[in-house]
């Protein structure tokens, strides 16, 4: 999963550099980024079908004590998850758990998809170049990118998941807050980092918890309801923010609404989070039991 901030450290300054290439063959800057960039995601497409396994009992390149040794090792998580948790498509699809599962992911991409869409044309705002607003773009991202594998690590060290959830969305939402009153490069530049940092390192331990009660027909379901309805937020982070920097004349408003939508966030994931062991899904199926 830190390849898509990466993707955004080396991405962030090639589109600086593409959107110079505006009326090269009749062509404009912004459709040789299209170009250029979308073809690499079309070959690897392709290449997807002949790479990827469909499960471990098929990867050859596992050697058949490794191939048995993951299987029954997913076997016991599958079934810990049915036990617990939801297999069948009708209770992933009506569970309440599952829908503020997809209200809390939804409010983390509101974040997610606001500060990707509009960072470059507030980095803008304090009269950078192109290449210069690529290269700012994409100094939170590569600090989004470490602290995301450190959080990871550290909840599946500790067992522990709602504390890194919910800790990095609130430390976003506030690093949001002064990046609306920051009027210096510097000092927006640091609390955006923050901002992204937290957002991403919330990602990194929030898929543990619907796969910690989804297996069978109902995680193919319940992570696809999830991802749809909190996919949504790309449509409303990005549009409350155009809005607002249009009607108000700055980003103030609307990073005050990412802020927002972070804190709520946060807030929702020490309802929905519990401790659960680094080796298990078990008992957070449990702890889970009692919110339907």
């Amino acid at each position: 999963m830190a390849a898509v901030p990466l993707a955004t450290v080396i991405g962030a300054p090639l589109s600086g550099v593409l959107l110079g290439l505006d009326g090269v063959h009749g062509l404009k800057g912004w459709q040789w980024l299209f170009i250029i960039e979308g073809v690499p995601a079309v070959l690897l497409g392709l290449a997807a079908l002949k790479v990827l396994d469909d499960g471990p009992a098929k990867a050859k390149w596992l050697s058949a004590p490794e191939r048995k040794g993951l299987s029954t090792a997913l076997a016991a998580d599958d079934h810990s998850a049915r036990k617990h948790g939801y297999s069948g498509l009708v209770e992933a699809m009506t569970r309440p758990r599952i829908f503020a599962l997809a209200l809390l992911y939804f409010l983390i991409v509101i974040g997610l998809y606001g500060i990707g869409f509009w960072m470059p044309q507030l980095t803008q705002n304090f009269g950078v170049a192109n290449l210069t607003v690529g290269l700012l773009t994409a100094i939170p991202y590569l600090v989004a990118s470490i602290v995301m594998v450190l959080c990871g690590w550290n909840s599946d060290r500790t067992g522990e998941r709602r504390w890194h959830i919910a800790l990095p969305l609130l430390i976003g939402a506030a690093a949001f807050a002064w990046s609306a009153y920051a009027f210096d490069l510097l000092a927006a530049m640091l609390a955006l980092s923050i901002a992204t940092a937290g957002i991403y390192a919330a990602i990194a331990s929030f898929w543990s918890l619907p796969t910690a009660i989804l297996s069978g027909t109902g995680a193919a379901a319940g992570l696809a309801l999830i991802n749809s309805i909190g996919n949504l937020g790309g449509f409303v982070g990005p549009t409350v923010v155009g809005a607002a920097k249009e009607a108000t004349g700055s980003f103030t408003r609307a990073l005050l609404f990412l802020a927002a939508a972070l804190a709520l966030g946060g807030l929702l994931a020490l309802i929905l989070g519990q401790r659960v062991p680094a080796n298990g899904r078990q008992k957070l199926g449990r702890k889970f039991a009692s919110f339907r």
